[in-house]
């Protein structure tokens, strides 16, 4: 149970949630909310997340990029704790048990009176797993060709955050604005990757996995991830002020000071290896942005009923 715990990789499972979580919030501002809906939602992102971290550990495994060029913690295949007979069966069961999530997501959400509804997201989960398992897995694996931030900033950002929303809503027509914290979602999600990607760069590119880093080189990395990181945090002030928040609803901009630690981190790194215990901390500070961000949203709908009474 231990060695499935470490292959899971907890530590990812905050930053798949956060879409899901402003998502939801933000359709509560709007007073819509269903608290099955909300946790299905939670328990098929978490699915995802957990088959993607199996399938990397397996697909990096059986190709030996898991190797002992390596930094970051060693992989449960890499260290032979779990065979790959035993990874390809709990990715089998995994993928299983989040369609099913997924399924009843799509019921509770648009049950028999939006059929095209339910067709067009089931598709969509089908697409999601079969992204989590194609990063890494197969020869023609997008993770070895620089695709993989493209794909996590579509399913961790607008996927994820846009799709719950329209589940409550039915409709965009609401929901435009949602779209600013979505991306900023999607670049900071992004930003975990490219870090672990340049903590990487050296046994990626010995083992001939061209992630971007690796195309672009560790300078431009760097520049790429100023890019993300202060884009997230434009966009973010950006919804506030467009959604005319109150002086106290910028409560969100206490995560900006770790955010502005590891930036001041990352420009200064000259050592690749330093950068592992700035993923966890990217990762939280995304996952308390989306929380205090979606605190700041209820407090406007509470304001907004307190003055319509």
């Amino acid at each position: 149970m231990k060695h499935w715990i470490q292959a899971a990789r907890l530590r990812t499972l905050p930053l798949s949630v956060s879409g899901i979580i402003l998502g939801s919030f933000y359709a509560m501002s709007q007073s819509m909310f269903n608290w099955k809906i909300v946790l299905l939602a939670l328990s098929t992102t978490l699915g995802l997340q957990i088959l993607s971290n199996f399938a990397n550990d397996y697909g990096d495994g059986v190709k030996g990029t898991d190797n002992d060029d390596r930094i970051g913690p060693k992989r449960a295949i890499q260290s032979g704790v779990i065979s790959p007979a035993q990874m390809k069966r709990a990715m089998l069961i995994t993928s299983v048990l989040t369609m099913l999530s997924a399924s009843l997501l799509i019921y509770f959400s648009f049950k028999t009176y939006h059929f095209g509804y339910s067709v067009f997201f089931f598709i969509l989960g089908l697409l999601a797993v079969a992204s989590a398992i194609r990063y890494t897995v197969g020869n023609s694996a997008y993770g070895y060709r620089g695709y993989g931030d493209l794909f996590v900033f579509i399913f961790f950002g607008w996927v994820s955050t846009v799709g719950i929303y329209f589940m409550f809503a039915k409709s965009l027509e609401n929901g435009y604005l949602l779209f600013l914290p979505a991306t900023a979602i999607g670049f900071l999600s992004v930003g975990v990757l490219n870090l672990n990607n340049m903590r990487d760069e050296a046994s990626d590119r010995k083992s001939g996995k061209q992630t971007l880093v690796v195309r672009m080189g560790g300078e431009n990395a760097k520049k790429y991830h100023y890019f993300l990181i202060v884009g997230a945090m434009l966009l973010v002030v950006l919804f506030a002020l467009l959604n005319d928040f109150h002086f106290d609803q910028y409560l969100f901009l206490i995560v900006y000071i770790p955010l502005i630690k590891h930036l001041k981190t990352v420009r200064n790194n000259t050592e690749p290896r330093d950068l592992d215990p700035e993923l966890k901390k990217l990762a939280l500070s995304t996952f308390m942005l989306s929380v205090l961000l979606s605190l700041c949203l209820i407090y406007f709908l509470s304001d907004i009923l307190v003055n319509n009474a």
